[in-house]
């Protein structure tokens, strides 16, 4: 089969990219450069767990208003929808590792500033919202360029695998240990998290180091004339793509309806279960462990089934999961789902990011991932902001029958566009099919 016409970019049209045919495979199968790339990104996703927690906790000690606290997560996501096509851009254009290593020593240089006014007792709000909105755009950035170099440092059907192993470590780190190692480290001093936060980015940057090769894609073609103009391309390419372009769709709805549920979900717990507040946590444990099988047993389920009848049952299972916890409240359904609804979630995520590196061209990589995300996290705060109005009308528990709903009906635009495109999808099942 020839690569050009099932839209699978080929290793001839990634320009000078270090390929990891170039090396003695491990015996897993991916081989020292993705493990050197593993390594960075455990590392830097252990910093932002810690960041994660360690940023609303000095945040209380500021002020006590929710709405200003809040406001230190909504300026993190901010960035995304203003800079990920722009971010995406520049990640075509430069070193995808040279890209992530400054930005990893600017998120260690910005979070080192922020202890040194903590270890002072000078800090204040306005750095702390200055501080996440530098993080937030920097990650836009680092983001791009770490998904585009998967697909250089593995083989195409070793994808499902990397991203699996990445994703289930990205959750043991940021949920597992970043997460309660914050807290400890705050109780401790409340300067220590953001020191071991910043420590933790120059780390990940320090093992890029470690990485050989150049990983820049080369335009296919003339470069276009400016920046504007290869965001456009980047837009067009997305727009003309129709798998591309129905999954994300797909996915940006999928995504509103589950963080509609979520982002009232401690209300659940605490309203309707009639549990402590604390027991949100364990129930948010659960779906962390459900993603931890999931990205680990991705290869295994594309095996055995369908690309397509895998991402088909991933998405409906959460909806199946959310209708179960309106319908029967309890806290045995609500542990069950999360640990499923977690797994299942996660599966679609792997499987969606292969589908994305397969596909889209190497020197397009960046901008096409910053269209997507633009959009994915654009529908994120709405479904968030249309989960709190339905409970606030109708009841948490219909907010869960409702979004749960939504998700199973999604399955049906989504099994049309994978029976569309059922050829791609098995060329992709079978990369030995397409010709290099």
């Amino acid at each position: 089969m020839n690569a050009s016409r099932t839209g699978i970019p080929g290793p001839e049209r990634e320009g000078p990219v270090a390929r990891p045919g170039r090396e003695r495979p491990a015996p897993d199968g991916l081989g020292r450069r993705f493990w050197t790339l593993f390594s960075s990104s455990t590392v830097s996703n252990l910093a932002d767990g810690v960041g994660r927690v360690a940023f609303p906790l000095l945040a209380v000690t500021l002020t006590r208003d929710p709405v200003l606290v809040a406001a230190v997560s909504s300026l993190t996501i901010l960035p995304w929808l203003l800079f990920a096509i722009l971010s995406g851009a520049l990640v075509d254009r430069f070193d995808r590792r040279r890209a992530m290593i400054a930005a990893q020593l600017v998120r260690a240089a910005v979070v080192g500033l922020l202890t040194v006014a903590v270890v002072a007792g000078q800090a204040a709000l306005w750095m702390l919202y200055a501080a996440a909105f530098v993080l937030g755009a920097v990650e836009t950035l680092y983001d791009n360029a770490a998904h585009s170099m998967t697909p250089a440092v593995v083989r195409r059907d070793q994808l499902e695998k990397a991203n699996g192993r990445m994703e289930a470590a990205s959750t043991v780190v940021e949920n597992f240990l970043g997460a309660p190692l914050a807290s400890a480290l705050f109780v401790a001093a409340a300067a220590l998290p953001f020191l071991a936060n910043s420590l933790g980015f120059l780390l990940a940057g320090v093992l890029l180091l470690l990485l050989p090769g150049r990983y820049r894609a080369e335009p296919q073609g003339e470069r276009p004339a400016n920046l504007r103009a290869e965001m456009a391309e980047g837009v067009r390419w997305f727009w003309n793509h129709r798998l591309i372009r129905g999954l994300t769709i797909v996915a940006g709805l999928s995504g509103a309806a589950f963080t509609a549920v979520t982002a009232v979900m401690v209300l659940y717990v605490t309203d309707v279960l009639k549990l402590p507040a604390a027991a949100y946590g364990w129930f948010m444990l659960a779906s962390g462990v459900g993603g931890v099988v999931g990205g680990l047993v991705v290869p295994a389920l594309v095996r055995r089934w369908s690309r397509a009848a895998v991402m088909a049952v991933a998405l409906t299972l959460p909806g199946l999961c959310f209708v179960l916890i309106g319908v029967l409240p309890s806290p045995a359904a609500l542990a069950a789902s999360m640990l499923l609804g977690g797994g299942s979630l996660l599966v679609w995520n792997v499987l969606v990011m292969s589908v994305r590196q397969a596909l889209v061209p190497p020197h397009l990589f960046g901008r096409v991932l910053g269209v997507i995300r633009t959009l994915l996290w654009g529908l994120m705060p709405l479904g968030a902001l249309a989960g709190g109005l339905l409970a606030r009308l109708y009841g948490l528990q219909t907010v869960a029958v409702a979004c749960g709903g939504a998700l199973v009906v999604l399955m049906v635009p989504l099994s049309v566009t994978l029976y569309r495109h059922r050829a791609l999808l098995r060329a992709l099942d079978r990369p030995e099919s397409v010709d290099m």
